[in-house]
């Protein structure tokens, strides 16, 4: 697979995302909507960060799976139920993103949801890639 990260100079400089991924492979992966479910189904972790890490965490196992890698996601959609408190911690989740995903940012958006499935959710993410 080969991507190109495209980030216009008339837009805003992005920060933690890339305004434009182009993909090219094989394979798209679509992945589900992970949060921060433990192996035995239950979600762990008391704060933002500590569940953010979490369902990174999945996400990233989930692509793994399909033979991926961080670097292969193009487009990682991030589900909070309190943008301000995502906002208060966007640099300790930035911190979290690039332990464990890296630099290679996908094309990101963060929406607020009333609710997740889970009601002791406060995160959950999805997104695509493209592997060779």
């Amino acid at each position: 697979m080969s991507t190109e990260r495209v980030n216009p100079p008339d837009l805003s400089p992005p920060t933690g995302f890339s305004h434009v991924v182009v993909a090219t492979g094989s394979r798209v992966v679509f992945l589900a909507g992970q949060t921060a479910l433990d192996a035995d189904g239950k979600v762990v972790g008391e704060t933002l960060p500590e569940q953010f890490e979490q369902a990174l965490t999945n996400l990233l196992a989930a692509l793994a799976a399909a033979g991926g890698t961080p670097a292969d996601l193009a487009r990682v959609t991030v589900y909070a139920t309190d943008i301000a408190g995502y906002r208060s911690q966007v640099a300790e989740l930035g911190r979290i993103w690039r332990q464990s995903a890296g630099r290679d940012y996908p094309a990101m958006a963060v929406v607020e949801v009333v609710r997740l499935w889970d009601e002791r959710a406060m995160v959950e993410l999805d997104g695509f890639a493209v592997l060779p």
